[in-house]
């Protein structure tokens, strides 16, 4: 059973204020968390439930939604609180009514993530690893872009497809990009912006006043260009978003051959997980890349 006491003490606790359960709703949309929303004494909260070794992959959702908030440029659920017992591991947030976009609202988040993107590091990575979707996310610091790209992202999907049996043409492949990936490079110096990581349509809403709120992100500092590859990846974003990031921060020619080469991670991220096609549109995407050094 979900431990709905210890979860509202540690609410009481986080917030100052005393939380009883009243009444709890289930939320559809998630494949890696159950999700729930929490009332009592005039309050609500979301909760993401998985079994106690999930707590990890808590946390660092918790410290990335922190780093969004502290950029100041997009809403984000605040983190209350997370936790486990011996069978299950929970994530407290804010709760946020949803309402209906607009071209205003994509205008906002359009804006709001170049805004985000201009919050740089030194160095690329992140303080420390999340997951992308179920899958492990290394962010180990690197002073470069292309080796960082090239070991803790493709690289490392790489060795995964290899462990589930993708051998062949596609590890050949593989390699002969990971050998070329600095060509891609050549006319680009891209600054270590702070990351969603994860940034497709189902990450991202508007609130009841119809402002921009991003979720589920998989935070790291890298090329902001992977960031808007992404949303590419799976039907687009509106015309409006896209209009307005480009005139708050305007988007290097390179990146038309570029955003093959990021969302070549999420398609190796997605056979790893799910299979089936993937490997086949793994393989085509390499093989352009390739064409095209």
């Amino acid at each position: 059973m979900p431990p709905w006491i210890e979860i509202a003490a540690q609410i009481s606790a986080s917030t100052g204020i005393p939380f009883v359960v009243e009444e709890i709703s289930s939320i559809g949309g998630g494949c890696i968390n159950q999700a729930q929303r929490i009332e009592g004494n005039g309050q609500r909260f979301f909760i993401k439930l998985n079994n106690a070794a999930s707590l990890d992959m808590f946390e660092a959702e918790a410290a990335g939604l922190q780093e969004i908030r502290d950029s100041n440029a997009l809403r984000v659920p605040e983190p209350v609180c997370w936790g486990k017992n011996d069978s299950r591991a929970w994530l407290v947030l804010e709760y946020v009514e949803m309402g209906k976009g607009s071209t205003r609202g994509a205008e906002a988040l359009g804006a709001g993530l170049a805004a985000m993107h201009r919050r740089t590091s030194e160095k690329f990575g992140w303080k420390r690893d999340n997951t992308i979707g179920a899958t492990p996310q290394i962010n180990t610091y690197a002073s470069r872009w292309v080796q960082f790209w090239r070991e803790r992202r493709l690289g490392y999907q790489l060795q995964l497809a290899r462990a589930n049996g993708h051998g062949g043409r596609f590890q050949v492949l593989g390699e002969k990009l990971l050998a070329k990936l600095d060509s891609f490079f050549s006319e680009a110096n891209p600054a270590a912006s702070l990351l969603h990581g994860d940034l497709w349509s189902g990450n991202y809403s508007f609130d009841s006043e119809g402002q921009p709120v991003l979720f589920d992100p998989a935070v790291y500092y890298g090329d902001r260009e992977t960031d808007i590859a992404m949303t590419e990846l799976f039907g687009g974003f509106p015309a409006a978003f896209y209009a307005a990031y480009r005139e708050s921060y305007p988007i290097d020619p390179g990146y038309d051959v570029r955003k093959n080469l990021y969302n070549l991670y999420h398609i190796l991220n997605h056979l790893n997980l799910f299979g089936g096609g993937y490997r086949s549109q793994a393989e085509q995407m390499m093989g352009s890349l390739l064409a095209e050094t």
